[in-house]
């Protein structure tokens, strides 16, 4: 398979920092691709070595996903797991679950490692992982520390510095929303008139008190006012609800229940078996809202989701970030057909957009991806390197100061530019008939198409032999991301460089008896134009009944 151009430019960094420093951290939200730049980063520093390396994680579906995904970025290196059913250092690389490693009899047995790759290296500071860390460089003083995750700052203030002394890079959201990876985020600030009694809840530990801010929130008139807005704003959508106490979601369900909205709640008390069923219900329509206490926040994704609610604030912006991200996952089709999702409404009755300026507020887009090293700077208060557009510290949470935004600006749109894939993919693109209303792109293996109707752009990709497969519904951009990650994903650099020599010669025979009169007739046809004609008129048939039908259903759900 093929990485998407922003996430090869995420291993170049990765690999020259940890040549560098020997250990650095890369940062990447929700839908970046982490495991995929995770494994190939791994793959850039061992391959073609006897290196070993070990990729931690802390839930057994993470090792299992990590592994599947690395076999596909790099099929040549062999892989073994460590968990609680086996313990197995066989392959090059060993998948560990960090509770079976850390204990000693278990870190007795581990081989002399050359990298150490921890995944969600927010949690790298924890006991366990620094236990294994320390037995890695005690065994190699050379071994190289490399960290993936996309909320670095801890809850807890420990910061990731002691381990870390850099970041390599640092993808934004604002770069996968522009560039059709995530759906972008419409943040409505919205006062019930407990604002001024928010502002005066004092902090427990690093956060704000819940208990105070529930007390504030939990009353009979917030709730129903938060029920109309809701009601005004984003009534049709799934959502998921933040609060802050146990108390406080009882009470907001109980808004939702007497509105005749169908709505669950789940909390950390609540047994995993009861939770896993009521969150089966909600992904599978039979409730239209979820409430939660701090347990959606981390790990949890259901992309028909499409309006956050934030009924309690958070000191941290990291915090903040996570709990939108809950909602900013692009959909696809063939998992949950009818479902069109080009946005996320974002409602916060709390204060931390106005805290810490809305999520967008805090992207840079006007700096290009570039090639090279990526500007840096260094952090006041810990040291470490960091990338020049980060605001908040990933290692020890400093924030940079920047200029106070007009209290009188509404944070309701994303500003931004559409990244044109058009030229940022490896594939070329295809305009098949000059109207800028179907585009094809083709490989060796499959190929890739857009296409518009009634107002709403379709992906759709296929292979050489196989039937189509409806891959996005919704904005060009959307669409024409997942068509390209069709592509990457089953195809090579032998097929996809659209600067090679071959793509401008003249069409074959076989080509021109298999078209149409008309294109025979165009002295300008290339042979890989006529390469997406055919892939067109091969699958026409397919691409007009994928289209129409999902044009159809979607138009009678509308309706």
């Amino acid at each position: 398979m093929l990485l998407r151009p922003r996430q090869k430019l995420f291993v170049e960094r990765s690999a020259r920092a940890l040549d560098e420093h020997q250990n650095t951290l890369g940062v990447a939200p929700t839908g970046a691709g982490k495991t995929i730049m995770l494994s190939a980063t791994t793959s850039e520093v061992i391959g073609g070595t006897q290196a070993k390396a070990c990729v931690l994680a802390h839930r057994d579906e993470l090792t299992d996903q990590n592994r599947t995904k690395f076999g596909r970025v790099a099929p040549l290196l062999t892989t073994s797991v460590v968990d609680s059913k086996t313990k197995s250092w066989d392959g090059q690389v060993t998948f560990a679950m960090v509770q079976t490693l850390a204990r000693q009899a278990n870190l007795d047995t581990m081989p002399i490692i050359d990298l150490l790759v921890i995944d969600e290296a927010h949690h790298a500071a924890a006991d366990s992982y620094r236990r294994i860390i320390d037995r890695a460089l005690h065994c190699n003083p050379m071994c190289r520390i490399y960290g993936v995750t996309a909320t670095p700052n801890r809850g807890d203030r420990k910061g990731l510095r002691p381990i870390f002394s850099n970041v390599a890079d640092q993808i934004r959201i604002g770069e996968l929303v522009a560039a059709g990876h995530l759906v972008p985020p419409r943040t409505f600030v919205i006062d019930v008139g407990v604002q001024e009694d928010l502002a005066k809840v004092s902090c427990s530990g690093d956060d704000f008190d819940m208990a105070e801010v529930s007390r504030v929130m939990n009353t009979v008139p917030v709730n129903e006012a938060v029920i109309r807005h809701w009601q005004a704003k984003a009534g049709e959508r799934q959502t998921v609800v933040f609060c802050s106490t146990v108390e406080h979601a009882r009470g907001v369900t109980a808004a939702f229940e007497s509105a005749g909205i169908r709505t669950i709640m789940v909390t950390g008390e609540m047994p995993d078996g009861e939770r896993k069923a009521a969150l089966a219900d909600y992904a599978d329509g039979k409730a239209q809202v979820v409430i939660n206490v701090a347990v959606l926040t981390e790990g949890w994704d259901h992309p028909p989701t499409s309006c956050v609610v934030l009924l309690r604030p958070s000191s941290y912006k990291s915090t903040m970030i996570q709990m939108v991200g809950r909602g900013l996952r692009t959909v696809n089709p063939e998992e949950h057909p009818g479902v069109i999702k080009t946005d996320c409404i974002v409602l916060d009755f709390g204060t931390s957009s106005i805290m810490h300026g809305s999520l967008e507020q805090d992207i840079d887009l006007n700096g290009s991806e570039g090639n090279g090293e990526a500007p840096t700077k260094e952090c006041p208060e810990c040291g470490a390197v960091v990338p020049l557009g980060v605001t908040e510290c990933p290692l020890c949470g400093h924030v940079w100061e920047r200029a106070a935004s007009d209290p009188g600006t509404p944070v309701t749109e994303f500003l931004m530019t559409e990244i044109d894939l058009l030229k940022r993919s490896s594939f070329r693109w295809c305009d098949l008939f000059g109207d800028d209303a179907a585009l094809v792109a083709s490989g060796f293996n499959a190929w890739g198409g857009v296409f518009f109707l009634n107002g709403r752009w379709y992906g759709v990709g296929g292979l050489a032999r196989g039937t189509p497969h409806l891959l996005a519904i919704g904005d060009r951009t959307v669409c024409l991301a997942a068509a390209d990650d069709w592509l990457n994903q089953n195809e090579t650099d032998e097929s996809a460089h659209k600067s090679r020599r071959w793509l401008n010669q003249p069409p074959t025979d076989k080509q021109l008896a298999l078209l149409p009169v008309e294109f025979r007739q165009d002295l300008g046809l290339t042979r890989y134009q006529a390469s997406a004609l055919l892939a067109f008129r091969f699958n026409r048939q397919a691409i007009r009944t994928l289209v129409f039908d999902a044009s159809t259903d979607t138009s009678a759900r509308a309706a």
